[in-house]
C-alpha cells in the first residue's frame, strides 16, 4: 500500500460517507457502506456535540436504551445439515414462479476470549469443555475452538490534540514496540486524530514505514475520539486481511469534537463485526480537571468493556511502553471461540453474549470478551427455475 500523509483524510470520514454516518446515527436507520471517495482532501471538522459517557446496548446502567438495529454485523453463510436433528439448517424453498430461495438461518459468531484467574493473571491451559456460551441467556453450542497466536489486523489511533505535545515521544516509542512484539504476520495501520482523523500509514508490518507515519503527526486542535473510532472500524471492515481485528486508542482527554456520541460509536463498532478496542488514557497531571478526568475514564472503560478490550490508566508516560507490551501479549494469547446462534438473524435486535469458564485447577475465573452484537441479515439467494416440476 502507498504511504498516506496528513493531506489524505482517513477513508470513512470524507464528506459523503461522514454525512451518511451522521444521518444513520441520528435516525438509527440501516447504513450502506460507501465506497472510498476519490478526493483525498480533508473536510472541515464536524460540528461539536456533547457525547454522553453512558454504556452502550447490553449494559444495565439506567438511562441508556439499546439502539434499534442498523447496519448488520455478523457474516451469514450457508451451513451444513444439523447432524443431530437430521434437517438442513438452510432449507431451499420453491416459489410460485419456479424460483428456488436459499434461507440462510445459521451464521457464525466469533469471540476473542481472555480468561483470568482470581489474581488477574491470564490462564492459558483451558480446553473447549471449560467454556460455556450464552446468547440472551440461551446456551449455545461451541462450533470452533482455537488457542493459538492468530495474526491480527491492528489500528493504532493516537490523539494528536494540542495537549498531547509533551507525551508524543513516549507514545510513539510505545506504539512501535507494540508492533515489534506482535505476530510477524500482523498488519497495522496508523491514525492520528484531533478535530478530524487522518491515516498516516496504511496497513503494513514494516516498522520503518510506521515510524515514518508517526513523523507526520503534529499536535494541535481538539479531540474527536468517537468519530476516529467509527472511521477506523469502517477502514478495518473494508481493508483488513485478517478476521481478528483490534483498535488501540491512546488519548489524554475526553471527546470534545465528535459528531457521534459514545453510544452511537459503540453501536457502529458492533455493526462492523466488533473489532476489540484497547484504550490507554493518559489522565494524569496537576492541570487535569478531576471531573473531566472521571468522565474520560468512564468513556474509555465503556469502550473497552463493550468490545472485549481493556482500558489502562498509567500514572506517567513512562508506563505506556509496558502497557503496550501487555496489550501485545493479551492479543497473542487469547482463545478464539465460535458458535452458530440458535436465534435466526431475521429477528434482528441486539444480542447479549456471556461467556463463562470453569476448571477444577483454578478458583473463580473471569472471562473477558465482547458483550454482544447485532446480527447481519444476508439477502436470500435465488436460483434459476428447475426444468422439472
Amino acid at each position: 500500500m502507498r504511504l498516506r500523509n496528513r493531506e489524505n483524510m482517513l477513508p470513512g470520514v470524507s464528506k459523503g460517507l461522514f454525512a451518511a454516518v451522521l444521518l444513520s446515527l441520528t435516525l438509527c436507520a440501516p447504513i450502506a457502506r460507501a465506497q472510498q471517495p476519490a478526493t483525498t482532501q480533508p473536510v472541515p471538522a464536524p460540528a461539536q456535540s456533547s457525547p454522553e459517557a453512558a454504556p452502550a446496548p447490553g449494559q444495565s446502567s439506567p438511562g441508556v436504551a439499546p439502539a434499534q438495529p442498523a447496519a448488520p454485523a455478523e457474516a451469514t453463510s450457508p451451513q451444513p445439515a444439523d447432524s443431530q436433528q437430521g434437517t438442513p439448517l438452510n432449507p431451499i424453498e420453491r416459489g410460485t414462479e419456479g424460483t428456488f430461495t436459499l434461507r440462510q438461518n445459521a451464521y457464525e459468531v466469533r469471540l476473542n476470549v481472555t480468561a483470568l484467574d482470581s489474581s488477574g493473571r491470564s490462564v492459558q491451559t483451558l480446553d473447549k469443555d471449560a467454556f460455556r456460551i450464552f446468547e440472551d441467556n440461551a446456551p449455545q453450542t461451541i462450533n470452533s475452538f482455537r488457542h493459538e497466536d492468530l495474526p491480527v489486523s491492528l489500528g493504532i489511533l493516537i490523539d494528536s490534540s494540542g495537549s498531547m505535545y509533551d507525551k508524543r515521544v513516549a507514545v510513539d516509542a510505545a506504539s512501535l514496540d507494540l508492533v515489534k512484539l506482535s505476530n510477524p504476520e500482523d498488519e497495522a495501520f496508523l491514525v492520528d486524530f484531533s478535530w478530524e482523523a487522518f491515516i498516516d500509514q496504511d496497513f503494513t508490518n514494516n516498522i520503518d514505514k510506521l515510524q515514518q507515519g508517526l513523523s507526520y503527526i503534529k499536535s494541535s486542535g481538539g479531540t474527536a475520539i468517537y468519530d476516529a473510532l467509527v472511521a477506523s472500524a469502517d477502514y478495518l471492515s473494508k481493508n483488513a486481511k485478517h478476521p481478528k481485528q483490534v483498535l488501540l486508542v491512546i488519548t489524554d482527554g475526553e471527546d470534545n469534537a465528535s459528531s457521534a456520541t459514545l453510544e452511537a460509536a459503540i453501536r457502529r463498532i458492533q455493526d462492523f463485526d466488533g473489532p476489540v478496542v484497547y484504550c490507554i488514557g493518559l489522565l494524569f497531571g496537576d492541570d487535569t480537571n478531576k471531573t473531566e478526568s472521571r468522565h474520560a475514564r468512564r468513556v474509555l472503560e465503556t469502550l473497552a468493556e463493550q468490545t472485549g478490550g481493556v482500558a489502562y490508566f498509567p500514572k506517567s508516560v513512562k508506563e505506556v511502553d509496558g502497557i503496550t507490551k501487555e496489550v501485545a501479549n493479551d492479543i497473542r494469547t487469547q482463545y478464539t471461540i465460535a458458535y452458530h446462534s440458535t436465534k435466526p438473524p431475521e429477528l434482528g435486535g441486539y444480542r447479549v453474549v456471556r461467556v463463562e469458564a470453569k476448571d477444577k485447577n483454578y478458583g473463580k475465573l473471569t472471562v473477558r470478551t465482547r458483550s454482544g452484537y447485532y446480527p447481519r441479515v444476508a439477502p436470500a439467494a435465488t436460483a434459476k427455475p428447475d426444468a422439472t416440476p
